[in-house]
């Protein structure tokens, strides 16, 4: 496998309580023009299947497949489950999905660089189930990766069979697998939680803030 013949789907995460931002979606939010849901599709542009994780979210590009974590707010783990399945039932599951968060304004530079990073790996070499974000400080973010389709796949259907993947976090998700992590560029994956994230980061909303 090339680098430049990467072969991947893509599952978005779109369905969180935003809880910290009194309920306003993170997807709807806007930078410099753009939606945040819209500028998670156009970093996952290469994908061969591309499915969004959370509620309905107006209408997405031609192709783009949706979703729901069952039961819905079920966490990250479920959410990831949700959008693997959804892509198996296209009967064309790629070597890697890109799971990524859409709350991340310029994540696009941190997906390119892992892009050049991944390689292919022989089975038991360090890294052999893709690649993780770190930013520059050391700080990492499992929501940008590219992982081994099929090790997400076990993972889900082991967290599952234990009854916790409901509720689960991407870190239990991720834990068995083999993961290279890949430093990115700065704030690349700097990620909008709080109304203090997206005025740092120039994020605004269409939508009025609670209390305003």
């Amino acid at each position: 496998m090339e680098r430049d013949t990467l072969e991947f789907d893509a599952v978005i995460l779109a369905g969180g309580r935003s809880s910290r931002l009194g309920g306003i979606p993170k997807q709807s939010l806007v930078y410099d023009g753009t939606s945040l849901l819209q500028r998670a599709l156009d970093a996952a542009g290469g994908a061969a299947g591309l499915v969004v994780v959370g509620p309905e979210s107006g209408v997405l590009p031609t192709g783009v497949l949706s979703c729901r974590e069952d039961p819905p707010f079920a966490g990250p783990a479920a959410a990831v489950g949700a959008g693997l399945a959804a892509l198996a039932q296209t009967g064309h599951a790629r070597p890697f999905t890109l799971v990524l968060a859409c709350d991340m304004p310029n994540v696009a530079a941190a997906v390119q660089a892992l892009a050049k990073a991944i390689q292919p790996q022989e089975t038991g070499m360090a890294g052999s189930d893709g690649v993780m974000a770190v930013s520059p400080d050391g700080r990492l973010q499992p929501l940008v990766g590219f992982y081994s389709t099929a090790a997400l796949q076990r993972s889900v259907q082991d967290l599952a069979s234990r009854g916790a993947l409901t509720n689960g976090s991407v870190r239990t998700l991720l834990a068995s697998l083999d993961v290279q992590l890949v430093t990115v560029p700065a704030g690349s994956t700097e990620d909008v939680d709080t109304w203090d994230d997206a005025a740092a980061l120039g994020v605004a909303s269409q939508e009025p803030r609670p209390g305003s």
